[in-house]
């Protein structure tokens, strides 16, 4: 089975994963025990490796980083003869009796087309950086934080900035100072924030205080962006920085399919982790939802389970395929 994951054979797979992070790497884990013909194929960039450490990961109370996650699955999976494939799906269509992805491998002009009777997508997200002066990549270099569900025990009682606007950026401000810490701003760096009378009330029953003026300098001390320089000269010290600017998610295979989606392109599943698009899959931050590593797990052990339920039935596009049983999950 191990030369799946690189060499697809004559028939078609029975699925296709796109997507090496925590819920891509846990359908593949479940598939594998299955013993199921798939691949994984992953571009490498996968969102979970920026956590410098996660204390919400049950069984590992001292926390661990994403990068230590994302090892000790793939390790996991090469117990049963499996390994990613690096490289990015750049087209997926729909083919008789399942699908055809076109793959990018990296150090090759050369595409590989792998057929797949049903495919998984668990692409995830990125996340809105804030646009810093002279300061690109500040969520990617750990510099600001982006999920206090995640860490922000670690940071009650300190005194928080939330960087955001909009619903997004005030429910973020909103959380964080009613959970965690009764010292937060919300900073918009520039972004015009009008409150209406609710809103007014909430931001005042929570302390929360807001500034609206742009960003022109900062300090970072250590591994730590710690101050923030406005336009007018006033200087704001924190000790803890979130972005809630919001996501991107990568969710265009699925949508050019045709798939059902939020107004963030986030995709819409059923209780399988099914799309609107027959034999597509989605897990993890590609799904709207909650955004978390254990969140992402059970979507990647749903998905493979009724992967694995399917697989002698028809698929979708073939005889009966729409009114198959579609087993348990």
């Amino acid at each position: 089975m191990a030369e799946l994951c690189t060499k697809p054979a004559d028939a078609p797979l029975d699925c296709l994963i796109v997507g090496g992070g925590p819920a891509g790497l846990t359908a593949a884990l479940y598939l594998a025990r299955f013993e199921r013909r798939f691949m994984v194929v992953d571009a490498g960039d996968s969102r979970a490796s920026w956590i410098p450490t996660s204390h919400n990961v049950p069984l590992f109370a001292d926390g661990l980083s994403g990068k230590e996650i994302l090892e000790r699955q793939r390790e996991h999976l090469a117990r049963y003869g499996f390994h990613v494939a690096p490289g990015i799906v750049s087209d997926l269509r729909k083919a008789k009796g399942g699908f055809v992805a076109t793959v990018e491998m990296p150090g090759t002009e050369d595409a590989l087309e792998v057929r797949a009777r049903r495919v998984l997508l668990a692409t995830g997200a990125d996340d809105i950086e804030p646009s810093f002066p002279d300061l690109p990549d500040a969520v990617r270099r750990g510099l600001v934080r982006y999920c206090p569900i995640c860490d922000g025990y670690e940071a009650r009682g300190r005194r928080i900035a939330v960087i955001g606007h909009g619903d997004r950026g005030l429910g973020e401000a909103i959380f964080v100072a009613r959970t965690y810490s009764r010292d937060v701003t919300l900073m918009t760096l520039g972004r015009v924030m009008d409150l209406d009378a609710t809103e007014a009330e909430r931001v005042a029953q929570h302390g929360i205080k807001i500034v609206r003026e742009p960003v022109v300098g900062l300090t970072i001390e250590g591994s730590r962006l710690t101050l923030l320089r406005t336009v007018c000269g006033t200087e704001h010290r924190f000790e803890v920085l979130y972005s809630a600017l919001g996501l991107r998610i990568r969710s265009g295979l699925a949508v050019a399919l045709g798939a059902q989606h939020d107004g963030t392109k986030a995709l819409i599943v059923d209780e399988h982790n099914r799309t609107t698009v027959p034999g597509l899959y989605a897990a993890g931050g590609v799904v709207r939802g909650l955004d978390q590593i254990v969140v992402a797990m059970g979507h990647g052990a749903v998905a493979a389970t009724d992967i694995h339920n399917r697989c002698e039935l028809p698929t979708e596009e073939e005889v009966d395929g729409g009114t198959a049983n579609p087993g348990r999950a």
